[in-house]
């Protein structure tokens, strides 16, 4: 349930999450979006800036971000149930450069039902905790989703 995109064929660029999110975005309305370590280029205002370590949305800022057209170059963007309360300081030392973004079933932000991490603007992880939410993704990308234990595998020996 952890998937890694490295082609751009369904997607215009990583990490855009419009794309990204497509087949799922549906059953992800009632959550709010923790999103940190983000570096981006947008189009418009965003409920994001470069101000702040880390930003906490509720579904109607994140729709903000979801329907621009935004490039995550870095970060860590994860889906939480909105009951949840999140502990800021370590949301805002979280890296998409930590090791631990490469291993499978590992998440940056415990609370998280779903994670993406851009990195570099070359590769997007997605991590779920929801296998229906994972097996309607991978359906959706097919071939484009990676196993992420079989990508490091293949490319990152001693991963």
């Amino acid at each position: 349930m952890n998937w890694i995109i490295r082609s751009t064929k369904k997607v215009e660029f990583h990490t855009n999450l419009r794309e990204v999110l497509k087949p799922i975005r549906n059953d992800l309305a009632t959550y709010k979006w923790i999103l940190t370590d983000l570096d981006f280029i947008s189009d418009k205002q965003l409920p994001i800036n470069f101000d702040e370590d880390y930003f906490i949305l509720d579904s109607m800022e994140f729709e903000k971000l979801y329907h621009s057209n935004t490039q995550i170059i870095w970060g860590i963007i994860s889906a939480v149930p909105n009951n949840i309360e999140s502990d800021s300081l370590l949301i805002s030392k979280l890296s998409a450069e930590d090791s631990i973004v490469w291993k499978p079933d590992q998440f940056l932000v415990p609370e998280s039902i779903l994670e993406i991490i851009a990195f570099d603007s070359g590769y997007t992880l997605v991590k779920f905790k929801d296998k229906n939410l994972s097996d309607t993704f991978k359906d959706y990308f097919q071939e484009q989703a990676i196993d992420l234990q079989k990508f490091n595998e293949k490319y990152r020996t001693g991963a």
